[in-house]
Parts: structure tokens; sequence; C-alpha cells
């Protein structure tokens, strides 16, 4: 363990890693070191021998490919990183193959379909009112979700209209926000806000009834909440609208490049998934409502 603590410790120190990203790293390091351990071997004794034999257990215990996928990228980085320092001199993970993993499309909403799920919300209840500013926020931004509920005052720019985000890797980014969404916002801080504060401080943009930090998974209750009451059916995931942000952009001749610039991918590769949406979108449109469709 105090082999991926280091580990863990430099990781944040040096790149900045968020609290997710380090916990899903220890999730894998430590489940990994749980079979080396049942079977009486370090996690500096190791060879790809054992660790095919490691593949061959997740696979008999039937977990998924994404899953494996990342665990041998946590591992990759954890024994690359004991090379450099010097306690290893070979990388046991360097033989190793990732599985194949099927280019996945990402969920999203058609615009009708957000534009019933943002109308969801009662402006005149405290709590509704912040869910709609977040729920038009994340629109008009495509922020990702742990971005929104960790939204500091300081970050917004409402004059200007702009939102100042830091992202993955301490990267940091001005995102427009648009009127609708600002005015959403202004309406939430003219007052619900502080009823929501009760009488506390906090720096969050948008506090939870207790007057705290929101959690990720408690803003994900929330728009299901919505969708069930807009009668959405759509499989929904907790970027929906980051997604929906990013096709609809795409949808309306948006330039592939400013969108990765607004969602904050370091590679234009991981933007590019979206434009298989579009086309995809843009093709169904053209079927239905050609006169030779």
């Amino acid at each position: 363990m105090a082999l991926i603590d280091a580990f863990l410790d430099e990781l944040w120190s040096l790149q900045g890693l968020s609290d997710n990203t380090l916990s899903a790293y220890r999730t894998d390091l430590c489940q990994f070191d749980a079979f080396l351990t049942a079977k009486g071997i370090g996690l500096l004794a190791l060879d790809s021998l054992t660790l095919r034999d490691y593949l061959a257990y997740r696979f008999e215990q039937g977990m998924a490919k994404t899953s494996t996928a990342r665990m041998l990228s946590s591992l990759r980085r954890f024994y690359r990183h004991q090379l450099v320092s010097g306690t290893l001199s070979e990388d046991p993970t360097a033989l190793i193959e990732s599985p194949k993993l099927p280019k996945s499309l990402p969920g999203s909403l058609s615009e009708a379909q957000v534009e019933q799920l943002l109308a969801e919300p009662s402006s005149d209840d405290p709590v509704e009112c912040r869910d709609k500013a977040m729920l038009e926020l994340l629109y008009a931004t495509g922020l990702r979700v742990s971005e929104l509920v960790g939204l500091g005052m300081s970050e917004l720019g409402l004059r200007q209209g702009l939102v100042r985000i830091i992202g993955k890797g301490g990267k940091e980014r001005l995102v427009p926000m648009g009127e609708v969404a600002q005015d959403a916002l202004e309406q939430f801080l003219a007052g619900p806000r502080q009823m929501l504060l009760k009488q506390g401080a906090t720096e969050v943009v948008f506090p939870s009834n207790r007057g705290q930090q929101m959690t990720r998974q408690t803003f994900w209750h929330r728009i299901k909440l919505y969708a069930l009451r807009a009668g959405i059916s759509t499989e929904l995931s907790p970027h929906t609208l980051r997604h929906a942000f990013a096709t609809h952009l795409l949808n309306h001749g948006a330039d592939l490049r400013v969108v990765q610039l607004l969602l904050g991918h370091s590679s234009l590769s991981t933007t590019q998934i979206y434009t298989h949406v579009a086309r995809t979108r843009l093709a169904d449109l053209h079927e239905k409502h050609h006169p030779r469709g």
C-alpha cells in the first residue's frame, strides 16, 4: 500500500489529477494488489505471466472489457512510474495488449427533448430554480457535471457572459454561457441561492438544500426526476446534456476545433466521436424530410 500511496501522491502533486481520477487509480491498484497478495506475490515482483493470470481471472468473473482496459491503463502508469524512478528495471505491462473496445457513441437528446427537460423545473421553488439554472448552464456550456457542481462564484463572469473553468489537469478555459442560461443564473442568484444557504457561507454557485456543495450523484438524481416528469424515455447518462451540447453545435455547423476548446478536450480525436453522432442524426433527418430520402 505504501507504494500505491507514494505513486498517487506524486500524481496529485505533479499532475494535479482530480480526486475522481485518483480514486479510480487507487481502486484498480488495490484490487490488483489484493490478487497478488493472495498468491504471495508483491507488486514489484510481478511478471507478465502473472498479469495474464489476472486478466484471465477478470474475464472469468465477467468483468467488462471497458473496466479491464481502464485497469490496465492504471497498471501501465504505475509500473512506468516505477521504471522511471528506478524501483524496477523492466516494465511487466510492456508486452500486454489492451482489450479491443468497440467505438462507443455517447448518448444524447434531440433538441426537442432538451427543451422539454429544461422546461420542467419551476422558478418558484428555490431548489427547482437552482436546478433550472444548472440545467440551462450545463446545456449552454457543455461543462462536465463535476465542473458544474464545483463551480465557484469567482469563476462566474456575469458581465462578460463567461464561465471560467479549471478542467482536467488544471487546464483553464473560458466558455460563453448564452443569454438564456445567464438569465436563469441571475434569477437564481437574486434570492433562491441565499435561501438554500440558510445563513451559511460557501463559495459554490449551486449549494445543496443543506447549504453545502452538491454531489454529482445528487444532481444526477435531479436530472432523472425532470426527465421522468417530462416523459423522456431515452436512456440518460450524467453527461447527457454535455453530449447534446456538442452534438447540437455540430448539427448547426460549428467547427470541430471550436467544440474541442469549449469541451476542454486536450486532443481533437476525443471530440471527433461527436461527428459520428451528428452525421447519424443528419442522415436520419435527410431520410425523414427529403422528398427522395
